[in-house]
């Protein structure tokens, strides 16, 4: 009898199944014939799509190429950046340090980790990892300090510190990489393992998803992976891109890269309160508090009268709307040439994976997530490609027609107030580092981090790149400093103007010149120390006062920290300090050595 039932059950399954699988595919009618027309309409190189129904994927289709250059077809595994899609892995993998009790989402994460230090006392005693992994920290940013640079987990944790809040703490949405850098970099603090290795022991290898993998080293391993082509700016030529591959610092906020076939897995246990097979891979209250709302969105959908997708919040790596009645979470990745979306209906249990090659395609994996919805629903179709691809033309002519406006404003005749040789050197600024300024023939060269681009005289001493469309245009004002020599410059950057100061000659720096300069000075009677602290800073002491600290400038001249306008000047004769100089716009004064 056991076996009857057993055979029944089975063959009971088998039926519904099959059921399922033909309902889902009539629903897909005409969709093949939709993704052609699409891409087409959006010079779009591939893409890949993956439904997962309940617990089992249901369909998994490529269109088009994975490599637009050589013709190879977009498969189920074809490997893609899922960027920003990772974040809700490393969100779940903070959720179980949260269940073992290592962490706590809504008390201040310096009590869990003492050596975090945000930019004042304010945020350092109230700022949750709760926060930072909703983006409502106040903090806008800031991509330009990780984009194409070589800083490190670590040395991207500790610029926190000089980053100024741009609204009061919990009171919008400011997206920003770093805090789930930082968040990956606090899970190593915790756990003693790497980010990379925490997420593959503890979500990863659970859920089977053996070709995902952190690195484009380790993706071009594998036989079958995305090759970005975007679109020429202003045209419909279509050219290869380098692959971005510094994400090592910047990891979890998005360096996974996966396919349609593994993502499933995730999406099936995301879908499913973290269970996968009949398994509980991942913490049920990790997955439940992920989608606690944690900061409203803007309705932007109504200002175009747009009513389909409403009322959006985000919760931890993902966001939350009602879309045409039906509940949706879903998160957005990007990056250069490569763009995912990661969305189900959790009442509906449909979820949906779209990977899209090419920056001009990435409105993409929204229109083809909610064609796909529309028809798993059996509701009619919003004409959402074209609604959108009419905004982008547009968009793009705007874009074309203000370029072409680049030069309004230029003062003619003028030139810069120094020799070009003056301009050149490293400029560094706490959270962004150094930008170096070369010279190269009659031109200057601008570089920062492994961006590089040619730098030229606008006016006066205004000096700009070109507009280069994968690596942007920068403006930079310089400055001249009290003794007439140039000493910064200005930068739009990220959301706001950063100032660059010149950095001095490197031996300024050294202990062993510096310390030379230490001892006892007097003047009038009045003794004056210098001192060496912290190995490689001179601090001035005049008595009853607090000690000054003097800034390097150029050799044996210093600026003092809170005076630009003064400088001290240690003067040697026959290889030994016998006084040191002090100018200012008062006067200058010699003050003897003893």
């Amino acid at each position: 009898m056991r076996k009857i039932t057993f055979l029944f059950v089975a063959i009971l399954c088998f039926f519904i199944t099959n059921a399922q699988q033909a309902n889902i595919n009539k629903q897909l009618n005409g969709f093949d014939q939709y993704m052609a027309e699409t891409l087409k309409d959006w010079n779009t190189p591939g893409a890949c799509v993956g439904i997962v129904y309940k617990n089992k994927l249901v369909f998994a289709k490529g269109y088009g190429y994975r490599d637009y250059e050589k013709k190879l077809p977009v498969t189920p595994n074809t490997l893609y950046q899922i960027a920003s899609n990772t974040k809700l892995f490393t969100t779940i993998a903070t959720g179980m340090l949260v269940a073992e009790g290592k962490l706590d989402w809504d008390k201040p994460i310096k009590t869990y980790v003492p050596s975090i230090q945000f930019y004042n006392d304010e945020l350092n005693n109230t700022v949750t990892i709760h926060d930072m992994l909703s983006h409502r920290t106040g903090i806008s940013r800031h991509d330009l300090i990780w984009y194409k640079s070589d800083f490190s987990r670590k040395e991207l944790f500790e610029k926190l510190k000089y980053l100024e809040p741009s609204q009061p703490l919990r009171q919008g949405f400011l997206y920003n990489n770093l805090m789930y850098a930082a968040t990956g970099y606090i899970i190593q603090l915790l756990t003693g393992k790497t980010w990379e290795n925490f997420v593959r022991e503890t979500i990863l290898s659970p859920l089977g998803m053996k070709s995902t993998v952190f690195t484009i080293a380790d993706m071009i391993k594998q036989p079958d992976y995305g090759v970005p082509f975007n679109e020429k700016r202003d045209t419909n030529i279509l050219y290869r891109i380098p692959f971005y591959e510094e994400t090592e610092g910047v990891g979890p906020a998005g360096s996974i890269i996966s396919n349609i076939n593994d993502m499933s897995h995730w999406l099936i246990a995301l879908m499913n309160d973290g269970k996968y097979e009949g398994k509980q891979v991942l913490p049920s209250s990790a997955v439940r508090a992920s989608l606690t709302p944690s900061v409203a969105l803007p309705n932007t959908n109504l200002d175009k009268g747009y009513t389909e997708i409403l009322d959006p919040v985000y919760c931890m790596a993902r966001e939350q709307a009602s879309y045409r009645g039906h509940l949706l979470l879903f998160h957005g990745g990007d990056l250069p040439g490569f763009h995912s979306q990661i969305s189900y209906m959790p009442t509906d249990s449909i979820g949906v994976i779209v990977f899209v090659i090419g920056d001009q395609s990435q409105p993409l994996y929204n229109i083809i997530s909610y064609n796909l919805y529309e028809r798993l629903l059996g509701l009619s179709l919003t004409p959402w490609s074209q609604r959108i691809l009419k905004d982008v033309k547009e968009g793009k002519r705007i874009d074309r027609e203000g370029r072409g406006k680049a030069a309004v404003g230029k003062v003619e005749g003028t030139k810069p107030s120094h020799p070009l040789e003056d301009y050149t050197g490293e400029y560094e600024n706490d959270a962004y580092g150094i930008i170096k300024i070369t010279q190269k023939d009659t031109a200057l060269q601008f570089t920062l981090h492994r961006i590089s681009l040619p730098l030229y005289h606008f006016h006066y001493d205004r000096f700009d790149t070109p507009n280069d469309e994968e690596d942007g245009q920068y403006s930079l004002n310089f400055r001249t400093n009290p003794q007439g020599d140039i000493g910064s410059f200005t930068i739009s950057l990220d959301q706001s103007e950063a100032t660059f100061t010149k950095k001095p000659d490197r031996s300024l720096s050294d202990s062993s010149t510096l310390s030379q300069y230490t001892g006892k000075y007097e003047i009038a009677g009045t003794i004056i120390t210098v001192e060496l602290k912290n190995e490689n800073k001179l601090f001035v002491t005049v008595p009853g006062q607090p000690a000054i600290e003097l800034i390097p400038y150029k050799p044996r001249l210093f600026h003092t920290k809170e005076f630009a306008d003064m400088t001290i000047e240690f003067i040697t004769q026959n290889g030994k300090v016998t006084a040191m100089k002090q100018k200012d716009p008062s006067g200058e004064y010699e003050i003897k050595k003893k």
